[in-house]
């Protein structure tokens, strides 16, 4: 039995690979268990936050037995934002997990972001944390722990996540290339808000190459993430 946890910030297709690794058979997939604490703990005003708080468990400990006992499947599929970890609480349950990181070229996420939501700082798309958690890992396993990152993932999803699964002893799955439109069973409460889009998808789609001009006060939040991009960037995954 498998334990995934997959380690990311807001706005770089973490929904689509929740979806992709959903789709299989012998595979249960949570969707973000710690946004309701970090709701609770931080005080963010986030859109449906009273109700993404009552939909979730919000205490750490029991948050943390959750994510590390075994699922009734063989794979368990954690979409984790990495800025819900706060400081302050251990994170070292999660050595007990399979860990991978999925990043995205800061100035993509950020603009994503705004159309969403206008609220942003560098804190609010996980980069810093992300870093940490990477370097924690790669620290317990004496090696870098499989990145990918969300633009090879598009260009070329049966190579980059039969990659994956192979660096996370999994077997590929042909389902994970596919799935169907609409809401899921396990999408949480915050979808109607955030998955319109990923909604319409039948699997991964590489998006035509714009331009991505950020005004000023994103595009300062983009050079500060820029480092902690590239710190990992060498260590993705790619054919």
């Amino acid at each position: 039995m498998t334990i995934l946890a997959m380690w990311s910030g807001p706005r770089n297709i973490s929904t689509a690979m929740m979806y992709s690794f959903g789709n299989r058979a012998d595979c249960e997939a949570w969707d973000e268990p710690f946004y309701g604490f970090s709701l609770v703990h931080k005080g963010n005003d986030h859109p449906m936050r009273n109700e993404i708080i009552a939909s979730m468990e919000t205490h750490w400990d029991k948050l943390v037995q959750n994510c590390t006992t075994p699922s009734a499947r063989p794979l368990l599929y954690q979409k984790h934002m990495t800025h819900h970890m706060l400081e302050g609480y251990d994170r070292s349950f999660i050595l007990k997990l399979t860990n991978a990181f999925l990043i995205r070229d800061p100035a993509k996420v950020l603009a994503s972001y705004a159309v969403k939501w206008a609220d942003v700082d560098l804190r609010a798309i996980g980069f810093i944390e992300q870093a940490e958690i990477f370097d924690m890992v790669a620290q317990k396993l004496g090696h870098a722990p499989p990145v990918i990152d969300a633009e090879d993932v598009l260009a070329d999803p049966r190579g980059v996540l039969g990659k994956l699964c192979a660096a996370c002893n999994i077997t590929f799955d042909e389902a994970m290339l596919k799935w169907p439109r609409g809401p899921k069973p396990f999408d949480g409460v915050w979808a109607a808000h955030w998955y319109n889009a990923v909604w319409q998808s039948e699997g991964f789609a590489q998006q035509p190459e714009k331009k991505t001009a950020l005004p000023p006060h994103l595009a300062r939040i983009a050079e500060q993430a820029q480092p902690l991009y590239e710190k990992l960037k060498p260590h993705r995954l790619h054919v």
